[in-house]
C-alpha cells in the first residue's frame, strides 16, 4: 500500500522534532522534505500549495528504539490518513477511509484489515516502557 497508518506509541505522543529543535532548525528540515516534493504530495501525487511535512519513524521493538526514518511532504489528506487516531476523534474518519481507499485502489475490508494491523503494531509498541530516540537522521542539517 502507498498509504498506511503510523500510530505512535502512546509514551511517545505530543513529542516531535518541532519539540526538540529550534524553529529555525525544524524550518531547514521541513523545506528540505518540501522541495525534495516538488509541489506534490509524496504518497498520493495531488499537486498542493500546502504541503505538510511528516515525520517518519521506525521501531525496534526488541532493542526499544524510536528512529526517525525521514520527514517526508504530504498533503492534509494523506496525512489524516496517517494520524488516523486524532483524525477519528476529529470526526473525519469517513473522509480518511475514502481517501485510504482511493489511493491504494483498495475496499473496505482491504482498509479495516489494514487499520486492524496498525492497530496491533500500536498495542505492541505500547507495552514497551520507554523508547530510546535515535535521530541520526538529522546529522545532515544540524
Amino acid at each position: 500500500m502507498k498509504l498506511n497508518f503510523e500510530l505512535v506509541p502512546d509514551s511517545c505522543w505530543y513529542s516531535n522534532l518541532r519539540s526538540i529543535l529550534s524553529p529555525a532548525q525544524w524550518d531547514v528540515v521541513r523545506k528540505d522534505a518540501y522541495a525534495r516534493a516538488n509541489g506534490k504530495c509524496v504518497i498520493c501525487g495531488r499537486e498542493c500549495k500546502r504541503l505538510e511535512a511528516h515525520e517518519q519513524w521506525e521501531y525496534d521493538e526488541a532493542a526499544r528504539v524510536q528512529k526517525l526514518k525521514d520527514v517526508i511532504a504530504v498533503c492534509r489528506d494523506c496525512h489524516e490518513v496517517i494520524h488516523i487516531g486524532r483524525t477519528s476523534l476529529m470526526g473525519r474518519e469517513k473522509e480518511a477511509s475514502e481517501h485510504f481507499m482511493k489511493v491504494n485502489g483498495c475496499n473496505y475490508a482491504e482498509y479495516r484489515k489494514a487499520l486492524g494491523e496498525a492497530n496491533e503494531a500500536h498495542r505492541r509498541r505500547n507495552l514497551v516502557p520507554e523508547w530510546k530516540l535515535d535521530l541520526t537522521y538529522l546529522s545532515k542539517f544540524i
